[in-house]
């Protein structure tokens, strides 16, 4: 016999959050009964979806619960599309188009992923942090670091070695 998931227990014998119960009178007992609580929604929660919807009329209930919160999601792929302003730059707009196929989408992170120009600090952010767990214990890396970030013309030509491909070796600075 297999064994049960918690999650699956709790699932099958979930008890409804809310009650609803009145009493009837039946040939002269008194007895309570309780009535599910079943709630539709109706509403068009896709935004800017670029999938085909149905009309309302042909819309059947569907049931939506923590279990298959994302795979509904992905049926809808709700969209928005819009404009705001550049607080990066200082100037003009940045487009924003998302679309969301899961509620892990909705996270910070995965919102900056999608914005071109957040992507790029979200991006030199995780390398800052690589350079820091990377240096982490090594004493004579700070000082290194600190003699390049010092001197222009060693940090021009590291940039110019990295964007043009090259893994020339770059003379050691001059004191």
């Amino acid at each position: 016999m297999a064994i049960k998931s918690g999650q699956r227990f709790i699932r099958e014998n979930r008890k409804p959050r809310v009650h609803i119960e009145y009493e009837v009178e039946t040939y002269g007992a008194r007895q309570k009964v309780e009535l599910p609580f079943v709630m539709g929604v109706i509403s068009d929660l896709s935004g800017k979806s670029l999938k085909d919807k149905k009309a309302a009329e042909a819309r059947d209930f569907i049931d939506i619960d923590m279990d298959n919160f994302d795979q509904r999601m992905e049926a809808v792929a709700p969209r928005f599309a819009f404009a705001v302003d550049n607080t990066l730059a200082g100037e003009g707009k940045i487009a924003v188009d998302m679309t969301f196929n899961s509620m892990n989408d909705f996270s910070p992170g995965e919102i900056a992923r999608k914005i071109e120009p957040l992507a790029k600090l979200l991006e030199a952010r995780t390398q800052l942090e690589d350079l820091l767990s990377y240096m982490d214990g090594k004493h004579g890396a700070q000082d290194l670091l600190d003699k390049v970030l010092q001197d222009p013309a060693l940090l021009k030509a590291i940039s110019a070695a990295r964007q043009s491909g090259t893994d020339a070796p770059v003379s050691e600075p001059r004191d």
